[in-house]
């Protein structure tokens, strides 16, 4: 459904109402999500594919998808919109979602997180930042989605001299997606996709409509709230990980996201629809995106484990980040 079309659609709608569309969009996109991973996993268990495979790239894709859908609805008429949706997505992956599984209980890293994927998210991450200097051109969204295929074919090379330990790891983590039939999976997947689509079509209209009404940009709610609804999916699966004593899965889960919001994400909405990026990003977003990620790498060499104290410093640097961006869109910044 057309931006435009949703935006005459609720302009006549209270604030009120506008809000309860917006939850009915966050509430649609964390079951489509749920459901399009489970399927998913389901699908890619049933098919005998190796468990370090699924976790970080099948799982890690498909809880991406409500970020994906929605920042594809976004760029055309709100490219603030979608680039808030990326960065505010990876700051609360790192920051809240990790934070708050590790308060509920210390997170072991396993050592390939520490010598293969932060390594690479960090250089990413500074990629991605270089692209977004005067806005990303077709050609810079083709770039990362190369880089996308690249880095699947790395995992699922590396996946074949992967201990035994590690795969038992990842195969606890879908164990229970082994017991789904593929009919029933690829119905979860139907499913999964519409509530995304459903979900991705509401909240980019009631989003963008509250922004106008409230005067404020489509970066900052791109950043708050869509970020965050487009983030439940993680923390849903992470708090749940964590209360079964496996969060030492959820930090490469988290990497994983992470790394196909910029390169997935980003390069499918910038090679379908080049957008420019507001200069003011520059001044704490892209900033904060960067030091979270290496501060991520630091946290995780400290006795490979996330502790409380730990968790703890990145919930408070995830609301700091929000109080300083919130600030910087407003104007009462630099």
């Amino acid at each position: 459904m057309p931006l435009a079309f949703i935006d005459l659609q609720y302009a006549d709608f209270s604030v009120w109402l506008l809000s309860a569309f917006l939850v009915i969009g966050l509430v649609s996109l964390t079951f489509g999500g749920d459901w399009l991973t489970q399927g998913a996993a389901a699908i890619s268990v049933n098919l005998k594919i190796n468990p370090v495979v699924v976790g970080l790239t099948v799982v890690s894709m498909a809880t991406s998808m409500p970020e994906l859908v929605t920042s594809l609805l976004a760029a055309k008429e709100s490219p603030g919109l979608a680039i808030g949706n990326i960065l505010g997505s990876n700051v609360a992956n790192i920051s809240l979602i990790l934070g708050v599984t590790a308060l509920i209980a210390p997170m072991a890293i396993q050592l390939r997180l520490i010598r293969r994927e932060v390594p690479i998210l960090i250089g990413v991450t500074v990629l991605f930042t270089c692209f977004a200097v005067g806005g990303f051109a077709r050609w810079e969204g083709i770039v990362l989605l190369t880089l996308t295929f690249i880095y699947l074919a790395y995992v699922i090379r590396g996946a074949r001299s992967e201990p035994d330990a590690v795969n038992a790891e990842f195969l606890e983590e879908v164990e229970e997606a082994s017991h789904i039939s593929v009919a029933k999976a690829s119905w979860l997947v139907f499913l999964g996709a519409a509530l995304l689509a459903l979900g991705a079509d509401t909240l980019v209209g009631s989003s963008v409509e509250l922004a106008s009404r409230m005067g404020i940009s489509d970066a900052l709610i791109g950043l708050t709230i869509v970020a965050i609804g487009t983030s439940l999916p993680e923390l849903a699966a992470s708090v749940a990980a964590a209360r079964s004593g496996h969060s030492d899965i959820c930090a490469g889960n988290i990497v994983g996201s992470n790394l196909f919001n910029l390169l997935l994400i980003g390069g499918c909405v910038s090679t379908l629809v080049p957008f420019p990026v507001e200069p003011i990003l520059f001044k704490v977003e892209f900033p904060a995106v960067i030091l979270l990620t290496t501060l991520l790498l630091w946290f995780f060499k400290t006795g490979h484990v996330v502790s409380r104290r730990e968790g703890l410093v990145l919930l408070l640097l995830y609301f700091s980040v929000l109080s300083l961006s919130a600030f910087s869109q407003l104007g009462y910044l630099f």
